[in-house]
């Protein structure tokens, strides 16, 4: 069996810099055509400057031949100037904004505590049409790490859509049933989801011993948020597009006390994603959530190239681990034998 479908882009990728973003780099441009490239690096990428400086060492990093375009990002912090966003976005530099609470995730430290303070940023965003990428995490301590996606939405998402309501959000690698549910009751937002929160849940992560490779935050959750994941995902609605979140992290540091949150996923995501469209019957829909949804989302055009996929009898190997110079990253198991390849 084969599936030809446009090539696809990644609306969530970590590339990260140096050594690792030289290991990793070739495995998201082997099968991908574009992806939103996230800012969170140390120090993070703030300005049109940093940005243009970060696209040229991805640029350099690219294997001879590869034809891959990243889409930077912008990471807004309190101090963020409105006019130099304004102006990274008229010269077609960057994409869009990604907002971090600040503590969310890795490299957040530098994110917004005070949302009154990025009102002018976000509000010029809204007029220029520059989308708002959201981690949609609280980081209140006393909110359960269960529960942050949702009553971020309640707290600060909802909140700030009513007093921007022409700003373009998209929520970054949603993982409840209740992200879903705010996705399809608005305007002007969209949503991204993972390869990894589609195929796994908290069950996987904790029993039978801490697996740290399944890892990330946002948090997996329970068996029926992955199911409502699935549903939005395969069930054609163009709010819902593909974003990898593929984030690498040195087995070290993922295997360690206090280990980093994170799935890298860019080496088997299309394999693992035939398999789930598959099983829900829905591969004709495998095309619009991971190469036509998020390009129209963006106002862009879809790409010209195509990947073929192909479904084998036996089992396909991927690789269980990549080495870069920073040293070995595990790549995603979905806990399933995979059967499809792509060319």
């Amino acid at each position: 069996m084969t599936l030809t479908i446009k090539r696809p882009d990644d609306w969530h990728l970590h590339l990260r810099d140096g050594e690792m973003l030289a290991g990793v780099l070739p495995e998201t441009a082997r099968d991908f055509g574009r992806a939103i490239v996230m800012p969170n690096l140390v120090p993070p990428v703030v300005t049109s400057a940093d940005a243009a400086a970060y696209r040229a060492r991805i640029m350099a990093a690219l294997p001879e031949g590869a034809d891959f375009q990243p889409l930077m990002t912008l990471y807004l912090t309190e101090a963020t100037n409105a006019g130099d966003v304004a102006a990274a976005h008229a010269s077609g530099l960057v994409t869009a904004v990604k907002l971090y609470p600040a503590g969310a995730t890795t490299n957040s430290d530098s994110g917004v505590r005070d949302f009154d303070n990025v009102q002018g940023v976000l509000e010029k965003m809204a007029e220029i049409g520059l989308p708002l990428c959201v981690h949609g995490e609280v980081t209140d301590p006393s909110v359960d790490i269960f529960d942050r996606e949702a009553v971020f939405i309640d707290r600060v998402l909802d909140p700030l859509r009513r007093r921007i309501p022409d700003l373009k959000v998209v929520m970054e690698h949603i993982t409840t049933a209740d992200g879903v549910g705010y996705v399809l009751s608005q305007d002007n937002v969209g949503a991204t989801i993972t390869t990894h929160h589609l195929i796994i849940n908290r069950n996987d992560l904790l029993v039978g011993g801490i697996h740290p490779h399944y890892y990330c935050l946002p948090i997996a959750k329970r068996e029926e948020h992955r199911r409502a994941l699935v549903e939005a995902a395969t069930g054609g609605d163009t709010r819902f597009f593909l974003g990898t979140d593929s984030a690498p992290h040195t087995d070290p540091n993922k295997e360690s006390a206090c280990g980093c949150a994170g799935v890298f996923s860019a080496t088997n995501t299309m394999a693992c994603l035939a398999h789930v469209f598959e099983e829900a019957n829905a591969l004709e829909r495998l095309e619009g959530f991971a190469s036509l949804h998020g390009p129209a989302f963006y106002g862009l055009e879809p790409s010209a190239a195509m990947l073929t996929l192909t479904r084998h009898a036996d089992p396909v190997t991927y690789p269980a681990k990549i080495e870069t110079g920073a040293g070995p990253v595990t790549v995603f198991d979905p806990g399933f034998p995979l059967h499809w390849t792509t060319s």
